[in-house]
């Protein structure tokens, strides 16, 4: 597509929609259109953006305050943010049993400086930590059976996960061990190396999965005749349950990554979108989720050329699935500024920048609108999702490049024909937005990774 001029009037329309975005005061407009949605997603245009994290920090601590949501939910890996998770509620660290047992470290920092997977800074940055603490000091007043959790969804720990499923089952169920060695020594020639595992099941075309699955439906059976349900109640077994989830989802995940396309994504944005929901029934009837992710995963495909390529996502899987239970999609965009990320996979980290968006895109019309400005726009309810705005929508109706920013960027890449820009219509994809005309760097926690 061909940039979009936008107009005076358009640029009218823009500045009137514009709430100011100035404090906790200013999101009672958006915290009216949430209601009682029991599924808030809040998006992000990069994973290096200071701003974007403290936004969403901002509205998670009053949806839990005021609106008694159950957990946070994030695009990182299961087994960190479980000891996270553990920290800021107080519970039994991950693989602790007996009397001897501790809760998690006091100091977050203590684990998110155990964040190693390469990208660490996604969650191990200070403005995460800050929310961590705060989230650790909130639990504190309440009852153990009302903390809010910290969870992650991706697919990508699966070495870690079955270390934790082999930890558990030789703790707990002993009978499920053979099964769980299975899987073990499948992987075990690869020495943690995932991309390794993929490669050699392309040479022989047999993965994980049937041992996977046998190791699944034992631990199920096993939950079933100990009268605790699979999905609610204790958390070690629900964790072990999620473990084997999630070899499952990286095994069919690393394989299909081999061939491109479409399939390992969707492998992964419904690996998470299943996660949330046995979150959600853990949680129970009432439970509510804010869940933290990049505007690819949280924003509606449909709305995008994503759809045309084949790609699902969390967004418009949360609102095919969960619609009539509350769902509120939230993207997050910016002008200009500075960014932390690599400029290939694996490499440090930096503080990049990030040039002033491209004539026509979303942030460029804004920027025109309200230049230098925070601002809220809350889209109505309106059209059913997934339907074409019609014209009495106006500026949201209209398809525009919106900037999405990886972990891994380069700002040259800006000037292509695309680069890191995707078609899309905003008022389909989001059910709010909040525009940050210039942002800052987010700083990181490990010294080997600071910029």
């Amino acid at each position: 597509m061909t940039a979009v001029a936008a107009g005076a009037d358009e640029v009218r329309r823009i500045r009137r929609d514009a709430l100011p975005l100035s404090g906790p005061g200013s999101l009672d407009v958006l915290l009216e259109r949430i209601g009682d949605a029991r599924y808030v997603l809040l998006g992000e245009a990069t994973h290096g953006t200071a701003e974007y994290y403290q936004v969403r920090a901002l509205l998670t601590r009053r949806l839990i305050e005021e609106r008694g949501f159950s957990f946070v939910a994030v695009e990182g890996d299961w087994q960190d943010c479980l000891a996270l998770h553990c920290s800021v509620t107080g519970a039994q660290r991950a693989g602790a049993q007996g009397a001897g047992a501790q809760a998690g470290p006091e100091e977050p920092r203590e684990v998110l400086e155990n964040f190693r997977r390469w990208p660490a800074w996604l969650w191990a940055n200070t403005e995460v930590l800050a929310f961590a603490r705060w989230l650790r000091e909130h639990n504190a007043r309440l009852p153990a059976g009302r903390r809010v959790g910290f969870f992650g969804l991706d697919v990508y720990s699966l070495w870690e996960s079955l270390h934790a499923v082999l930890d558990h089952l030789r703790a707990h169920e002993p009978d499920l061990v053979d099964r769980a060695l299975e899987a073990y020594r499948c992987f075990e020639p690869y020495a943690d190396d995932p991309q390794s595992y993929a490669r050699a099941t392309e040479l022989v075309p047999y993965g994980l999965e049937p041992e996977v699955v046998a190791l699944l439906t034992g631990l199920r059976a096993h939950a079933v005749a100990g009268q605790s349900a699979t999905l609610t109640g204790d958390l070690a077994e629900f964790a072990a349950l999620q473990n084997a989830e999630v070899l499952a989802g990286a095994d069919r995940y690393y394989r299909a990554m081999l061939h491109g396309g479409a399939e390992a994504w969707n492998i992964r944005d419904r690996h998470m979108a299943d996660t949330l929901d046995r979150l959600m029934e853990h949680h129970g009837p009432d439970a509510k989720a804010v869940v933290w992710e990049h505007n690819t995963h949280i924003g509606d495909a449909r709305a995008t050329d994503m759809f045309d390529a084949g790609l699902v996502n969390v967004g418009q899987l949360a609102r095919e699935r969960h619609l009539a239970e509350g769902v509120v999609l939230v993207g997050l965009g910016s002008y200009e500024g500075t960014v932390t990320a690599a400029d290939r996979w694996g490499a440090r980290p930096a503080v990049l920048g990030m040039p002033p968006a491209r004539d026509g895109s979303v942030e460029q019309v804004m920027h025109q609108a309200v230049p230098g400005e925070r601002s809220l726009f809350v889209f109505p309810p309106g059209p059913v999702h997934g339907r074409p705005l019609h014209d009495e929508h106006g500026w949201i109706a209209e398809e525009r490049a919106h900037r999405a920013i990886g972990v891994v960027y380069r700002p040259q890449d800006e000037q292509r024909q695309w680069g890191t820009y995707m078609p899309t219509v905003l008022g389909e994809r989001y059910d709010a937005f909040c525009f940050l005309d210039r942002t800052q760097a987010l700083t990181p926690l490990h010294p080997y990774e600071e910029t």
